[in-house]
């Protein structure tokens, strides 16, 4: 089992609470946490595209740091572990990708993955001129398609004539091409977004409440590939609450629940108004639900945790876990000093 985690290159994480530990995200605060990560044994670090963000009390993801410009920073400040940026395909040019890959990609020294994000956020792309219409919904993989054909065949031959529904290159060259293959990355988690990652992705990250759906979800995976005749493997996403007993752990997660930024979720859910529909009660709930962003929850002490986390290793096709911490470098801390030699997993490091 690999282990990854997410940069905090937005402020205050994968958690929507007020509760939460509260940070703005910084260069320095990256490079520690991918520096500690990459000591610790991690394979793997991500850090996300966000160009607007879900506001509310904590002003959620308003804060952010460009994926490719600090994916460059921190390949020159590291040495093993693999960097995944991350491309808004409806804000960036698929040719200017492909040249932003390649050059992070020398830096990297072959260490770098590029993720593609259709998009969903209408009012991230509007504030910009860029949504394409509220048909992009049901289009998006079709435009991703067109896009990822577009960056390989600039990675492999150097130029590009593409002629499609969404792009038209006319002798587009560019160089140099990369000396190492890219790999490419997907959140695919509709049948459509799946299939997109089956043919052109080598891996696609998944969400699940518990490893029983994280299973359901690896399956449908897995079926994609074989359909398009390709392996392709996922990477889950799970948030590590660590405590020095259970139950301070546990109420910590409670906390984050109570404190949830209603405001900052109802924008993320698309809820219009609390009165909407049902009681305001009812749906307050509901909208609390979305506090963890769809991620599985392992809290506990370092051997609880350990413990949890073992249930993940056979699971078919599941290639490692990216990790969120509330506190980004005391979690990753603890997690490396004390749950790591508690763990008993293949390929798990120590």
């Amino acid at each position: 089992m690999k282990f990854g985690v997410f940069i905090p290159n937005t402020n205050n994480g994968f958690i929507i609470s007020e509760a939460a530990p509260q940070y703005r995200p910084s260069f320095e605060l990256s490079r520690e946490l991918v520096q500690r990560a990459e000591s610790y044994g991690f394979e793997f670090a991500l850090s996300l595209v966000k160009y607007r963000g879900f506001g509310g009390a904590t002003e959620h993801w308003n804060y952010s740091l460009d994926s490719p410009a600090l994916s460059a920073a921190l390949a020159a400040v590291t040495e093993r572990i693999r960097l995944i940026g991350s491309v808004a395909i409806l804000a960036t040019h698929p040719a200017v990708a492909a040249k932003t890959a390649a050059t992070v990609q020398d830096v990297a020294d072959g260490r770098f993955m590029l993720n593609i994000v259709s998009g969903w956020q209408k009012s991230e792309y509007g504030q910009m001129g860029v949504w394409p219409g509220d048909e992009h919904y049901g289009r998006r993989y079709d435009y991703a398609t067109e896009y990822i054909q577009i960056c390989k065949e600039l990675w492999e031959t150097g130029v590009s004539n593409h002629k499609g529904d969404f792009f038209e290159l006319d002798d587009c060259r560019m160089q140099p091409t990369p000396e190492q293959e890219i790999q490419v990355v997907c959140a695919g988690s509709s049948d459509r977004g799946m299939r997109f990652t089956a043919e052109y992705g080598h891996y696609n990250f998944i969400f699940g409440a518990d490893v029983d759906a994280l299973r359901a979800t690896n399956q449908r995976l897995m079926a994609a590939g074989e359909q398009a005749g390709r392996e392709v493997k996922s990477i889950a996403t799970m948030h590590i609450i660590i405590g020095d007993s259970d139950e301070e752990a546990e109420a910590r997660v409670r906390s984050y629940y109570d404190g949830a930024d209603i405001e900052a979720l109802k924008f993320m859910t698309g809820q219009a108004e609390l009165d909407a529909a049902g009681t305001t009660a009812d749906i307050i709930t509901n909208l609390k639900i979305a506090t963890f962003m769809g991620a599985d929850i392992l809290a506990g002490t370092p051997e609880t945790v350990a413990r949890k986390l073992e249930a993940y290793q056979d699971v078919e096709g599941l290639e490692g876990l990216m990790l969120c911490f509330d506190d980004p470098l005391r979690g990753i801390e603890r997690f490396g000093e004390e749950v790591l030699p508690r763990l008993d997993l293949a390929g798990a490091a120590a």
